[in-house]
């Protein structure tokens, strides 16, 4: 049996409730094109403001998975 090798990229979830929503919104869809998703790191939190208000909860997500060559 071979040795893994795992890629890891990062995406940015966005939720109107929070930023566990936005983390999850990004894990779900890149899962939905990445085979064997492993381990999802948070590495940002934000929020956009508009008029003294949050309007939006942003999460930058390190997401690895198996690299599998073609």
């Amino acid at each position: 049996m071979k040795d893994s090798v795992y890629k890891i990229i990062e995406m940015v979830g966005t939720s109107k409730k929070s930023w566990e929503e936005a983390a999850k919104n990004a894990v779900e869809l890149a899962s939905q094109s990445l085979r064997d998703t492993r381990v999802a790191e948070i590495k940002d939190l934000d929020m956009k403001i508009e008029d003294g208000k949050v309007v939006l909860f942003r999460a930058t997500v390190r997401l690895s998975f198996k690299y599998q060559p073609d």
